[in-house]
């Protein structure tokens, strides 16, 4: 099965995170005829991680996510794209790294396949897989970076902000406490607050993502609510405390997911970039040292029409080849 037909495959098998295994059955069967030695890493009821590998100990571990955002869409082509969930985030990606890994196991290297449920969510899948590395020594992280390799990918702080108020009739706000005002003027403040910057990397970022609270538009507001997520560019405690301080007595501040900012190696000759976006590669602290390469673009991913170029698919397979020889010393 040549790169394009697999990752059309994949595309077609719907795997929105925690409906990954579709999915992940059909990749082991798909290892397992190609002959590695492949399981399936437990992670929920009907949801698992697969691994495959052609030793104890493999060299040089290619990993990306199996899951993908909503809403599920099935693939297409032309002559230059391949269309569909997935497609670039991260489902070309599976399909390039098995065919550079098929490559390199015929050249002698010993390799690895790591496929993850839950990336899109909570990176589930990596952290119960960090408990069963093999004592690899290198591990190339899958994401579209455009073929380049990214030195540093920005961490993330999802919070959460809860206001809480008194219901009233609307005809007579004094005799109510609206939570909606209140979560407004906080948000207010969080968006005027100066957010760090890295000189190499840019600066932290702040995104809304929703907001919703109250009853009905003639009831005072008992309480809302909004989820915010921070995009950093270094360690996240002072920007927690600022954020509790900023707020004040407005509203409650609930922390729900951190993942570290990190910086990565580059290897020689290869193009690089910096990720704004978060991986899975804080949750592989066993797994080897890390880099993150992918072909496709990060800003057609998670939209109506992602696609990955056909020409990107096969660079990609080159690349991997070339990085992991010259990781391991292969000639």
């Amino acid at each position: 099965m040549d790169v394009f037909t697999l990752t059309r495959a994949l595309v077609d098998i719907e795997s929105i995170s925690g409906n990954e295994a579709g999915v992940g059955a059909y990749l082991h069967r798909e290892l397992s005829t190609r002959g590695y030695k492949t399981e399936k890493i437990p992670v929920e009821t009907n949801r698992f991680d697969v691994y495959a590998s052609t030793g104890e100990k493999p060299d040089i571990v290619f990993s990306t996510h199996m899951d993908t955002v909503p809403p599920f869409i099935t693939s297409s082509e032309d002559s230059e794209n391949i269309y569909g969930r997935g497609s670039c985030d991260a489902k070309g990606i599976i399909a390039a790294q098995i065919a550079a890994a098929d490559r390199l196991r015929a050249q002698g290297l010993s390799v690895g396949l790591l496929f993850l449920v839950g990336e899109e969510r909570d990176s589930l899948g990596a952290k119960v897989a960090n408990e069963h590395a093999p004592g690899s020594r290198f591990l190339v992280n899958g994401e579209p970076t455009d073929n380049r390799l990214a030195l540093a990918s920005k961490g993330t702080l999802r919070v959460e902000v809860i206001a809480s108020g008194k219901m009233a009739h609307s005809a007579y706000p004094e005799l109510g406490d609206s939570a909606i005002d209140k979560l407004l003027v906080a948000l207010g403040r969080l968006r005027a607050m100066e957010l760090p910057v890295n000189a190499e990397i840019g600066p932290t970022t702040l995104n809304i993502g929703t907001i919703e609270g109250g009853r009905a538009p003639n009831v005072i507001a008992d309480h809302a609510r909004a989820e915010l997520l921070y995009r950093l560019v270094g360690p996240a405690e002072e920007l927690r405390r600022r954020v509790v301080e900023t707020v004040g007595e407005l509203a409650r501040v609930e922390f729900v997911l951190e993942i570290p900012f990190v910086k990565l190696r580059s290897v020689d000759a290869l193009p690089t970039m910096i990720a704004a976006f978060t991986t899975d590669i804080p949750a592989l602290s066993n797994w080897g040292e890390p880099l993150l390469i992918g072909p496709g673009s990060i800003h057609v991913a998670h939209t109506e029409r992602e696609f990955v170029a056909k020409k990107e698919l096969m660079a990609a397979v080159d690349l991997y080849c070339d990085i992991a020889k010259q990781l391991v010393g292969h000639k």
